[in-house]
């Protein structure tokens, strides 16, 4: 809902014959501003799970971040890429450092590109639909728990979850940094505060983001925090610096939406469930399709704000003013409404006693 509360500023009279979405996250080429971003559990939605993501990111060019509680095995993931294509790595850290210095120095050895470093998951959140279902389905768990003891219930994600580190804090940052060679992002940025101190830290970039609305209760999205977060950097002298890069994730469901947040500072930005809508539907065909019609809503969209390339969509283009009050209204959101269903109330029979 809060990308409804940035408003476009477009500009006429530009010749927007051609036009050019590509772009380059951690020097990687993308043919969108976008990644695929990390989702647990893939084969829940399909019985071949990320390679689906794998296969159709090869075909049109986008890269996929792989996640740490991915059905698939990671090298089985690696082993289905094309010649050349990049992957990024996200990681819950584990309790265990030297399985997570094995994980992260084996994932460079293969080839990955980027380093996303789960910061804002000490403990999962209460995520009360998913504990409803409680069984886990071993067939679809996470590759990296096969052979642990998994308990069965407290729901999926508490399930495969028990592994990671709550101690983990910003002294641990420098241990990464001797670990890896890898460009490291700090994922699950919720204030400006924290992303002074992580380019302080020294890391070549953060996510901002709520986890997709499943941890902390009412913790604002990725994109309300991208004003705050850039007005501080820039404050303190450190933005802009090619040297970091900021990204976005969680709620983007358009093109427009993606372009709201490179207007506001990001390089790029993370799609997660309209690739597993996607995947679960219609497998590998479904997620180039979801791809294609990005891309077709990137020419329009910068057709009509007047941008021929993405260093062409600038601050002046959005008037984000709204997204510092939470009291407005907005338009309504149909596409969340009809996807999304809410928890049904209990309907008690009167009893004829």
């Amino acid at each position: 809902m809060a990308y409804q509360r940035v408003w476009f500023r477009p500009r006429i009279l530009r010749d927007v014959s051609t036009v050019d979405w590509s772009t380059t996250i951690l020097g990687q080429k993308s043919s969108l501003p976008v990644y695929i971003s990390a989702t647990a559990l893939g084969k829940l939605g399909h019985p071949e799970g990320e390679l689906t993501l794998t296969r159709a990111a090869a075909k049109t060019g986008v890269i996929q971040m792989i996640a740490t509680l991915a059905s698939c095995a990671f090298d089985d993931i690696l082993d289905a890429a094309a010649p050349g294509q990049t992957f990024f790595l996200q990681l819950y850290v584990n309790r265990d450092r030297e399985i997570t210095r094995k994980y992260v120095q084996h994932a460079e050895a293969r080839g990955v590109k980027g380093l996303f470093i789960t910061v804002d998951a000490p403990q999962l959140g209460r995520r009360e639909k998913d504990m409803r279902m409680k069984v886990v389905d071993e067939d679809a768990g996470a590759e990296v728990q096969k052979g642990h003891e998994v308990k069965k219930d407290q729901g999926v994600a508490r399930a495969i979850s028990s592994f990671i580190d709550p101690s983990l804090s910003w002294k641990d940052i420098p241990w990464f940094r001797s670990i890896t060679k890898m460009p490291i992002i700090l994922k699950g940025i919720g204030s400006a505060e924290d992303a002074v101190l992580a380019y302080e830290a020294g890391v070549q970039g953060i996510v901002l983001s709520n986890h997709g609305g499943r941890q902390l209760d009412t913790a604002r999205s990725g994109i309300e925090v991208l004003v705050e977060v850039v007005s501080a950097l820039r404050l303190r002298g450190y933005w802009p610096d090619p040297r970091f890069e900021i990204y976005v994730d969680g709620g983007v469901r358009r093109a427009s939406d993606v372009l709201k947040a490179i207007a506001l500072g990001a390089t790029a930005v993370g799609v997660g469930r309209p690739f597993l809508y996607a995947f679960c539907a219609y497998g590998q065909e479904g997620v180039e399709k979801a791809i294609q019609i990005f891309r077709d809503e990137f020419e329009m969209n910068m057709r009509l704000l007047g941008a021929k390339a993405i260093k062409d969509i600038v601050p002046e283009m959005v008037d984000a003013k709204s997204l510092s009050s939470h009291f407005v209204m907005t338009p309504q959101d149909n596409l969340f409404q009809n996807t999304y269903q809410p928890l049904q109330l209990a309907k008690f029979q009167e009893s004829k006693l």
